[in-house]
């Protein structure tokens, strides 16, 4: 296999349950965030992941790195099985994956100096040597486009753009090959958001970084994307290559998402047929989980869950409109 079609993280199956439970502690249902999603990341690709809030996509991605003990499935990072490692087991493979969280502010202790937040990490992963860790810190701040002086500041001295380029600096001190990156754009306001992009997009070039780029923003995502994932209610309802999912959307709810992005010069409106809230993960519906709100159902769907098959070359739906 190619370097470049080398997959660096692939999941099968996954499902991810948080249990509910009574005031004696029993379990009396569950709220199934993720159920059964399974995708794979190559090497040195941006593969953008996108949904209504509450659709899965971040407990999916705190999965992916084993920050949630999964319920079910399979995970593989370059090729090795993580799914059932102990913490112990799973650290050396820490390093390999990182993750950028959404709030730049609240990932970093405020009590401590960004020397002192970034040296923390390298402190974990075993470097003893105080001036080679405060060496590292100090690259790795001039890469993310951050000043020497800036090792000694507090959080709070920062702007937000500031702030994300420290939470982007920590992911990279342990060299990783996977960067989880959980709507790292969302807090910002939008001329700080096309720069923290394009430092990403930079340094992916330069070091061939795979990112799982999570978002609602669809203009973001298909910016930053080679390929995206559609997820709804725990589900991952479509997946191709960034262009052809813009330009051919197969899935009702892919298309509605399209038609809600807004446009200068035109006048879109939002899919007909597409209304109502979300359902509740707790109970979803049975059969497809987009029939209660797609336009296209029919009784069938709610009947059977379509499969998650091959529509196009590349291009994978689960919809029983094609298939």
């Amino acid at each position: 296999m190619s370097e470049k079609n080398m997959k660096v993280l692939e999941a099968k199956h996954i499902k991810k349950y948080f249990p509910i439970r009574d005031a004696l502690g029993k379990q009396i249902g569950a709220v199934k965030a993720v159920d059964d999603v399974s995708l794979a990341l190559k090497k040195g690709e941006t593969y953008g992941l996108v949904g209504e809030s509450g659709c899965g996509k971040s407990t999916l991605g705190r999965s992916l790195l084993r920050l949630f003990p999964i319920t079910e499935g399979e995970i593989f990072l370059e090729g090795k099985d993580i799914s059932c490692l102990s913490e112990i087991e799973l650290r050396p493979y820490r390093v390999k994956m990182q993750m950028i969280f959404q709030d730049p502010y609240t990932s970093l202790n405020p009590r401590k100096s960004i020397g002192d937040i970034l040296e923390e990490v390298l402190k974990i992963h075993g470097m003893k040597d105080r001036s080679a860790r405060m060496e590292l810190c100090l690259k790795i701040l001039e890469k993310v486009g951050l000043m020497p002086g800036h090792y000694y500041r507090y959080p709070h001295e920062f702007s937000g753009g500031q702030r994300q380029r420290i939470g982007i600096a920590r992911a990279l001190l342990v060299n990783p090959s996977l960067i989880i990156c959980d709507e790292p754009v969302s807090a910002l306001d939008v001329s700080i958001q096309a720069q923290i992009i394009n430092l990403l997009n930079d340094l992916q070039q330069q070091t061939s970084l795979t990112y799982l780029f999570i978002s609602h923003n669809m203009s973001v995502v298909r910016y930053i994307s080679d390929r995206v994932g559609v997820m709804y209610l725990g589900h991952l309802m479509e997946e191709a290559d960034t262009d052809e999912l813009f330009s051919n959307p197969m899935h009702p709810y892919t298309k509605a998402l399209l038609s809600a992005v807004p446009s200068i010069g035109s006048r879109k409106t939002v899919a007909a047929g597409i209304s109502g809230e979300i359902p509740s993960p707790i109970h979803p519906p049975t059969g497809c989980v987009f029939h209660t709100r797609c336009p296209h159902a029919v009784s069938e769907c709610s009947q059977a869950d379509p499969a998650f098959m091959e529509a196009a070359p590349g291009h994978f739906t689960a919809c029983r409109l094609y298939g």
